[in-house]
């Protein structure tokens, strides 16, 4: 079946055919056209998108193969959700050990983009948690992938954008926790100097920690923000289950972003001062800490039929200050930016995978809204800041970046280009490796 594709981003928009794959037993069909495994198609750029090609969808390989409540490791398909997982293992006292900012990943999507969260500094990526896989090639081989049996495999799986074949199933390793509940705080803080102060003293005690910063401020408050740092609550008789409620949505896609230098301002100044105390503690659902879109339904709608780019890029920690004082003016100079900015800082542990993202440093996240020419104008000029500064931009948040940047933030990418599959490929390869 054609169809027109869109990332979570909703840019760029191309055709692809899809094939749904719903027996992990089965070869992959033949096509003469390449194509590409994806999962809940979350990622924002075009990681996920096959132009002229064929999308091998997988997440009809949802089923659960196997759980151990006494040692949380977790055998499941591919195209199973964190959601589901969720649903099941937190109530036996579980918990997915490193998750991003939506539950709605698939776990294939999660290993091919060695995706990671608010507790890097401590868990490190997904990627180490995954106790094996199997791999799939389009020649029809299968391989058991894990940390010791075909090892070099795994490292080329793990964060390799499903570029080196179909993941069909996986092993797990859960965390223990005692109940759904966190214990939060949140700290205001007036600069990027707070956020780095911040940072610094949070890392040892807390294992989440996360900042949101107004990147609309100037002066003496560039950077300023609200930090979050949080830890596993112990159970609580008085705690009941957060109810489900109806999420909030955006129906249809207005004919115009939402998101604009006016709006941006506008909710940056109000969300900055809903906290009045200097530091509030709470305890909270692990829902609202970790997934707070999720409660939105469709809310990349809001920036209109033109959809936004997302822009996430890490620095190391020797340029950190002086690089996020730079992105951050350039970006508040420009009036561009997000209402939902989220910087943190990574710990030092060295990702699994050959193309992972994940490593020493600090990293900033935000949307930007596709207006064109200039939108892009902006993305090189942050470009060249992290390129200058030894950084590196995130793949799976990816729609423009070079192939020259991609090459020198990626050193691997020879050494990984050996592991593709030759009948496997996506725009977002092509455009890189060209």
């Amino acid at each position: 079946m054609a169809r027109a594709g869109r990332s979570w981003g909703r840019y760029p928009v191309t055709t692809e055919t899809v094939v749904a794959l719903t027996d992990r037993h089965a070869p992959l069909p033949r096509s003469d056209a390449p194509a590409l495994p994806i999962g809940n198609a979350r990622s924002y750029g075009d990681s996920c998108l096959n132009d002229g090609g064929v999308l091998l969808a997988a997440r009809g390989l949802d089923h659960f193969m196997a759980f151990d409540p006494a040692t949380g490791v977790l055998t499941c398909e591919a195209g199973v959700l964190f959601s589901d997982i969720l649903d099941l293992v937190v109530p036996q006292g579980w918990f997915i050990p490193v998750t991003p900012g939506t539950r709605f990943v698939t776990v294939g999507g999660a290993i091919a983009n060695d995706v990671h969260g608010k507790n890097h500094h401590r868990a490190g990526t997904f990627g180490h948690h995954v106790l094996q896989f199997e791999l799939l090639r389009t020649d029809g081989s299968r391989r058991l992938c894990s940390p010791t049996e075909n090892a070099e495999w795994f490292a080329a799986t793990v964060g390799g954008l499903g570029l080196t074949g179909v993941i069909t199933w996986a092993t797990i390793q859960l965390r223990r926790v005692a109940g759904p509940w966190m214990s939060t705080e949140s700290h205001r803080f007036e600069n990027l100097a707070g956020f780095f102060e911040l940072s610094r003293t949070s890392d040892r005690d807390y294992e989440y920690t996360v900042s949101w910063i107004d990147c609309a401020a100037r002066g003496k408050n560039l950077g300023r923000g609200l930090f979050s740092r949080a830890n596993h609550a112990p159970s609580r008789p008085d705690q009941r289950p957060m109810p489900s409620g109806r999420a909030l949505g955006m129906p249809v896609t207005p004919p115009v972003s939402l998101i604009n230098s006016l709006s941006l301002r506008a909710f940056n100044q109000l969300y900055y001062h809903r906290q009045r105390q200097r530091v509030v503690h709470a305890t909270t659902h692990y829902q609202p800490f970790f997934y707070p879109l999720d409660s939105i339904a469709n809310w990349n709608r809001m920036y209109g039929p033109r959809g936004f780019l997302q822009y996430q890029c890490v620095v190391p920690p020797a340029a950190a200050e002086t690089a996020m004082q730079e992105l951050v003016t350039t970006i508040a100079d420009a009036g561009g930016g997000s209402f939902l900015a989220v910087l943190k800082d990574f710990g030092e542990r060295p990702s699994p995978g050959m193309l992972s993202f994940a490593r020493p440093g600090t990293t900033l996240a935000l949307d930007f809204p596709n207006l064109g020419a200039d939108t892009f104008a902006l993305l090189d000029r942050l470009d060249a800041i992290v390129s200058d500064k030894g950084g590196a931009v995130y793949p799976a948040k990816d729609a423009r970046m070079s192939a020259a940047h991609f090459r020198r933030y990626f050193p691997t990418y020879e050494a990984f280009s050996a592991f593709v599959d030759p009948g496997i490929s996506s725009s977002f390869w092509r455009r890189v490796s060209a």
